[in-house]
């Protein structure tokens, strides 16, 4: 493990795997450098890239200094990239995918971007999430209840039906992973905002992009991919057969290596 100290003095840890052009792994709500996708995905993409794994902060191995602020996610990702020579390629997976856009629309030195369905909500009727849903969050975790925080973000935000949420709770160590790092829900929800579409903010990102999405995912993220790629200048889309929100390490590291190689 490695360690890079962001602009705020906040040491974020890291991984550094495989040799070649960098390219840094931007996580999306619960996850860090030993769950969720990137593990997995890392060592399949270090065969071609110098690959960065980190913890944001506040998750794993990283600091967490107070008071929060989007801006200092943005300092963090700024840091990995002076680490990896100036300049990367950045993937991000869902909120880490709208915190990644963020970053490059804040003219952060990301060379290409790919984005894995930001759940951002196009206004087509379905599921949204509520206005006050950062304040929510801060109420369950100020009483020490993460588990409610948790349940609150799949079933209030995301929408996760109730009986999927259940089957997590049972599967063994998932649950005391996801309240381990609970505190940084209204940190997502922070990156998220109100979860709406920056259409504005989108059309100054330049770089090429690559905006996927999974064939058998939420069709209210199949919509946000489509009008993601709308709104960047240089963007292509690309829809995995078969894959959903949780997608599989093996069917998107070669769509990767084929856009940020080529």
């Amino acid at each position: 493990m490695n360690r890079v100290i962001s602009r705020d003095g906040t040491a974020i840890a890291f991984d550094r795997l495989g040799n070649g052009e960098p390219i840094i792994l931007v996580d999306g709500a619960l996850c860090s450098r030993s769950f969720g996708p990137m593990p997995k995905l890392a060592p399949l993409l270090a065969s071609h890239f110098s690959v960065f794994m980190y913890d944001r902060r506040g998750r794993g191995s990283s600091g967490d200094t107070e008071p929060y602020a989007t801006e200092r996610e943005l300092e963090d990702i700024d840091a990995l990239i002076k680490e990896a020579g100036g300049s990367a390629f950045v993937l991000g997976l869902s909120s880490g995918a709208a915190l990644a856009l963020e970053a490059a629309a804040s003219g952060l030195n990301i060379t290409k971007l790919a984005v894995y369905e930001p759940p951002f909500m196009i206004n087509d009727g379905g599921h949204h999430a509520r206005a006050d849903h950062q304040t929510q969050l801060k109420r369950f975790i100020a009483a020490g209840r993460r588990s409610e925080a948790v349940t609150y973000f799949m079933r209030k935000m995301v929408g996760i039906p109730a009986m999927f949420v259940a089957l997590m709770r049972l599967m063994p160590g998932v649950w005391s992973k996801l309240k381990a790092v609970a505190h940084t829900l209204p940190y997502d929800a922070d990156v998220m905002g109100d979860f709406s579409l920056p259409t504005r903010r989108l059309a100054s990102v330049t770089i090429p992009t690559l905006a996927i999405d999974g064939e058998k995912t939420d069709l209210r993220l199949r919509r946000a991919v489509h009008a993601v790629a709308q709104a960047l200048p240089k963007a292509q889309r690309r829809t995995l057969k078969g894959q959903t929100h949780n997608v599989k390490p093996e069917i998107l590291t070669p769509v990767l290596v084929e856009f940020f190689a080529g």
